[in-house]
């Protein structure tokens, strides 16, 4: 999938997962279940141990049983583990902030790059690095009124929210309101993971709610 086609799917599927857990087959039914119900674009996070031996394996799921669906690496802080995650399959990086040498290595790789910011002068300097989407994190620090002053001198900068961002209608009318153009959801979203069918329900149900 082309860079261009992967930033039109976050944006046309703005509802991203932000998962990891080191068991592969836990891993494995998660990202199924998001594809069942409706998630196109999964974000792994690089946060334990087993974090690249469970995330290469989840690429071959996605490719093999989930057509359409992208899945990134997040918690990425330096240019070599970035380069080891593309290598692996990775359609895009997210990082918690902005280090140079992983926008470096995006751009070499023609790799979608989302650095964590939160100033104007962070975004325009990803941006200027050459950030094709920037993440306002921690959300619930900033609140959705600045994502929506951002918008005034910003109007064309695609904005990624993560950080706070509850899986309802409320949460998610706030933000999109404001003017994310995609939201990362946590460990909320996983809480009622036990019931998978209601799992599936819920996150249709919230798609219906954006994209009636």
């Amino acid at each position: 999938m082309t860079k261009t086609a992967i930033l039109d799917l976050i944006v046309s599927k703005p509802l991203v997962p932000v998962y990891y857990n080191a068991d592969f087959e836990t891993s494995k039914s998660v990202i199924k279940a998001c594809y069942e119900g409706g998630i196109r674009v999964f974000e792994f996070t690089n946060r334990g141990e087993k974090a690249k031996e469970v995330f290469g394996k989840l690429v071959e799921v996605v490719k093999a049983e989930c057509p359409g669906m992208i899945i990134g690496i997040g918690t990425i802080v330096d240019g070599k583990t970035a380069e080891e995650y593309i290598a692996m399959g990775a359609d895009f990086i997210v990082q918690p902030g902005l280090t140079p040498e992983v926008g470096e290595v995006c751009v070499a790789k023609n790799v979608v790059w989302i650095p964590g910011v939160m100033t104007p002068t962070e975004i325009y300097r990803a941006l200027a690095l050459g950030a094709d989407c920037v993440k306002i994190f921690p959300g619930n620090v900033v609140g959705s009124g600045y994502v929506k002053a951002l918008r005034g001198p910003m109007p064309d900068v695609k904005i990624m929210v993560t950080g706070g961002v509850e899986p309802t209608e409320a949460s998610l009318k706030e933000w999109f309101g404001a003017g994310a153009n995609a939201v990362g959801l946590g460990s909320q979203l996983f809480k009622d993971f036990g019931n998978l069918d209601e799992f599936k329900t819920k996150i249709k149900s919230l798609f219906a709610f954006i994209q009636p």
